[in-house]
């Protein structure tokens, strides 16, 4: 039907009911419920990028302080390089 038409009550059990929109209750009950779930799936995503957003700053965070030790580490291994005496033994061990 056309913008406008009128639904013939007769030959359509869903007009007969006084619904404006020409659909079967049913169907409107359920398309209400589709779009329930789909704000809520929406919303789920939502929290779940900011989720990962966070996780990967972490992970950035934790990439720059795995190559910082390892730079100590290798600065630390070469002969001649300066050492912290924090990184001494001390002499009763």
């Amino acid at each position: 039907m056309g913008p406008g038409a009128r639904c013939d009550p007769e030959a359509h059990a869903h007009c007969a009911s006084g619904s404006n929109t020409g659909m079967d209750p049913n169907i409107e009950q359920r398309l209400t419920d589709l779009e329930i779930k789909a704000s809520f799936t929406e919303d789920t995503v939502d929290q779940l990028n900011r989720v990962i957003v966070r996780q990967q700053q972490q992970i950035d965070q934790l990439l720059r302080e795995v190559i910082e030790l390892r730079r100590q580490t290798a600065n630390a291994a070469e002969p001649g390089a300066p050492r912290s005496l924090g990184d001494e033994r001390p002499p009763h061990y």
